[in-house]
């Protein structure tokens, strides 16, 4: 008897012992992982998802045909800063003038034209452009624009390597980029990284009228003083933005950097080339991001958007229905999500461009369509008139038939002089310009364009027409 209660009692206890050990594992099962792979497990998981199986990820990036196309491309940028005023001998601007500053460059066309950052060129009285291959130039400005802080500029050469347009809309966080250029006149340096993010706006543009456009792709590429101006470009070796700034306390790299959008710079070199200037399209708001604190604010029914907190009266936006507290979502079917976004997108246009503006207003989803103006409330593109007397200069463009008589690529004469700078410095009547500064003067507009940025002084070369050599320096 005593045995059959002691069999009773063990089996009643291993069965209250399964019971308890049942609830326990059902209870703790989260917390007590049955794997000893968290490797196996992720697979499993991964396995579990779904996930396309004709989905590719290469072994590794290879960087080195992106840096053999682009590094031929990228030139170091010197300028120069003479002084403003001449007392005895006109060279003397070239034999005082000390390095100023020193950055990048990208050739754009196999003709000359050269993109780079506004702050690389600015109050610079001469450029020079050294190549990948040593050779020099001296480079002209055609245009500068720093509410983007870009400039347009233009050596005199032929079949030059240059670097194709990319699309700066389909770059993502994560994708490998190369950021090429002369950090510390270190010649052709290549450094790779990631795209960090997109439309960052660091507060690093100024405009005294707030036309400042920031957008830019942030990257952990390093990028140093020096590197303004050069190329971000993807692993196709093609162009999706210009290196301009770095987020450092110290002057140096400390981690992140920023480009200007090769999608902006596109229309902003077109500009330049085309008027000289750039051609903003603008709705004529004032704005900001929708967040949380915004959203309870203004009662909003998204969190997500820009506010439109003013609207200028005669504004494109004005025009075309829209007021002050509706919510922009969207530029031509492109969503947006702040006022970097919505500037960038905007910015790509000019002047009489119609854009797709789509808003919220009280629940309700409207889109409009809407003609773009310029700061001037125009939806004209502005054109600056060729200027043929300047200081006192009556001038002329060279016919072909009289330059290549003369062996000139170009130039311009000036036929007649009367008191001004021109005359104070020297110069006489039927004297042709060839060169300022060392660079070449193709025709009046050419010279209109070159005089347009100039400060302080300049030297001017070119010939009489006995074949008589002159230089002048020439205070502006």
């Amino acid at each position: 008897m005593r045995r059959l209660l002691g069999i009773f009692v063990v089996i009643i206890s291993a069965f209250i012992g399964a019971v308890i050990g049942a609830i326990l594992t059902l209870r703790y099962v989260d917390g007590t992982p049955s794997y000893n792979s968290i490797e196996n497990r992720q697979n499993l998981a991964f396995a579990k998802m779904g996930l396309d199986s004709s989905r590719k990820v290469s072994i590794g990036p290879n960087f080195e045909y992106a840096a053999k196309l682009i590094t031929p491309a990228v030139v170091h940028i010197s300028t120069v800063y003479g002084p403003g005023e001449f007392s005895l001998n006109p060279l003397e601007l070239y034999y005082r003038q000390q390095p100023h500053s020193s950055g990048s460059g990208v050739l754009i066309s196999d003709d000359g034209y050269i993109v780079t950052n506004h702050h690389v060129i600015e109050d610079a009285t001469s450029i020079e452009v050294k190549m990948s291959n040593n050779q020099h130039f001296y480079a002209k400005v055609i245009g500068r624009d720093p509410t983007t802080d870009l400039a347009l500029l233009k050596i005199k050469a032929k079949n030059l390597p240059f670097i194709n347009y990319g699309n700066s809309d389909t770059i993502v966080p994560g994708e490998w980029v190369l950021a090429i250029g002369n950090p510390f006149d270190l010649n052709s340096t290549v450094t790779a990284g990631i795209v960090s993010a997109k439309a960052r706006n660091i507060g690093i543009l100024g405009d005294r009228n707030n036309l400042q456009v920031e957008s830019f792709i942030q990257t952990d590429a390093a990028v140093n003083p020096g590197n303004s101006g050069g190329a971000l470009v993807n692993l196709e070796g093609e162009l999706i933005g210009i290196n301009s700034a770095i987020a450092t306390a110290t002057g140096s790299y400390s981690g992140y950097s920023f480009a200007i959008p090769v999608n902006l710079v596109k229309k902003v070199m077109d500009d330049l080339l085309e008027f000289g200037q750039v051609q903003r399209g603008l709705l004529g708001v004032q704005i900001k991001d929708v967040d949380a604190t915004v959203a309870e604010d203004e009662s909003l029914d998204v969190f997500r958007g820009i506010f439109v907190t003013r609207v200028n009266e005669g504004s494109a936006a004005e025009q075309s229905g829209i007021k002050q507290g509706d919510v922009i979502t969207a530029i031509d079917n492109r969503e947006v999500g702040s006022t970097s976004e919505l500037q960038e997108l905007v910015a790509r246009h000019r002047p009489g461009h119609t854009v797709n503006v789509t808003y919220r207003r009280n629940g309700k989803e409207i889109s409009v369509k809407t003609i773009l103006k310029n700061s001037e409330g125009r939806e004209s593109i502005t054109r600056q008139d060729i200027q043929y007397r300047i200081e006192g200069a009556t001038l002329e463009d060279i016919s072909y038939a009289e330059l290549t008589k003369r062996s000139l690529d170009g130039g311009v004469l000036v036929r007649t002089l009367e008191n001004g700078k021109w005359k104070k410095a020297g110069m006489s009547e039927d004297f042709i310009i060839t060169h300022i500064d060392k660079v070449a003067v193709d025709n009046v507009e050419d010279l209109n364009r070159i005089l347009r940025y100039k400060s302080g002084g300049f030297l001017v070369e070119g010939t009489y027409g006995n074949g008589e050599k002159g230089v002048y320096g020439v205070s502006w």
